[in-house]
């Protein structure tokens, strides 16, 4: 394969998809949830595991997202499509570590779930060809820790709050990404 019909097919997965765009979206929606949540006055383990159970609206609102910004989650014909499904189940390998913060060091759970979910956000900037992808995964995971470390426990729900800014400004720096490898991908086309 040449390489300007592989950079193509990057940007057609990054036109298409308007580079994932409804997934931040729907995660901004789902941290500001979280936010409340950790500022209910219970345990930081019931707080985690309200926190697991609204993560798992992040996929369903992702799809109604999908349909009002118009992206596609297929995009048939393109070899490197199943490619974003794999890169999201990557992130899954990591639960096992937010068990065991789940489990030992409840307090801390918050501030880990942030690192992960920041942290894989890092290979989409080489799938949809775009830097803020890796620029954000950068700025959430040091983010998280750094609050993660400074915070008092009665304080965490910051931790999702900063999370919530974040992707905000994610889903601002992707539209205007997509904007762009829109203009490539015609420039590419003629």
């Amino acid at each position: 394969m040449q390489k300007s019909s592989f950079e193509k097919l990057r940007l057609e997965l990054s036109v298409q998809a308007k580079n994932g765009i409804d997934f931040i979206v729907a995660a901004t929606v789902i941290w500001l949830i979280i936010v409340y949540i950790w500022k209910l006055p219970f345990t930081a383990y019931d707080r985690s595991i309200l926190t697991f159970i609204v993560g798992t609206g992040t996929i369903p609102l992702a799809w109604v997202f999908s349909k009002v910004l118009k992206t596609n989650w297929k995009v048939e014909g393109n070899p490197l499509e199943p490619l974003g499904l794999w890169l999201n189940f990557a992130q899954l390998f990591y639960f096992p570590f937010l068990v065991f913060i789940l489990l030992q060091y409840p307090d801390y759970f918050i501030m880990t779930y942030a690192i992960i979910t920041g942290a894989h956000f890092f290979p989409y900037a080489w799938y949809y060809k775009t830097k803020a992808y890796a620029i954000m995964a950068g700025i959430i995971s040091v983010g998280a820790m750094v609050l993660g470390l400074l915070l008092s426990t009665e304080k965490v729900y910051l931790i999702p709050l900063f999370m919530a800014g974040a992707l905000f400004i994610l889903a601002f720096l992707l539209y205007a990404a997509f904007k762009q490898n829109e203009k490539n991908l015609k420039a590419v086309a003629d």
